[in-house]
């Protein structure tokens, strides 16, 4: 199996970023208009795109302005069974610079105090393929959508 991963600094609070995980406003902002979905794990959000297609994901877990996890069940064929996950992390600037040095030209180029780090995870794909390195692309696209509806 072989997992996406992008780690990204985001100039706000937890709390914030966790609401445009898991709100219909929020999700439709950043990744694509007209989303379905409630902040209940069980249930089934709708990401409309372009025609028909549409891709349903199963809330799996959520921790309030901490963690977020998502499960594919329908959409392309190679996202079904896959998971995706934010992970939401804010401390002192020291303790995201020990913690997460991979980070420390983001950290250094922000400006503002307040500063989260998102850990995205979308795993389990089952071989490396085209469709997967076009999908990590995209998310990079859509992380930075993320980050500039904050900033």
């Amino acid at each position: 199996m072989v997992d996406i991963k992008h780690t990204l600094v985001i100039e706000t609070n937890p709390h914030s970023i966790y609401n445009a995980l898991t709100t219909e406003d929020g999700l439709s902002s950043w990744w694509t208009p007209n989303t379905q979905a409630n902040a209940e794990i069980g249930s089934i959000a709708k990401f409309p795109f372009e025609g028909d297609y549409i891709k349903h994901m199963e809330i799996v877990d959520l921790i309030s302005d901490k963690f977020v996890r998502w499960r594919c069940l329908e959409g392309d064929k190679e996202w079904i069974n896959t998971e995706i996950t934010f992970k939401l992390v804010q401390k002192d600037l020291p303790s995201l610079q020990l913690k997460h040095p991979e980070v420390k030209g983001q950290l250094e180029q922000s400006k503002n105090g307040i500063k989260t780090v998102v850990l995205f995870e979308h795993r389990n794909w089952k071989a490396y393929s085209p469709s997967f390195a076009e999908c990590s692309y995209t998310w990079a696209i859509f992380l930075r959508s993320l980050k500039l509806y904050w900033e």
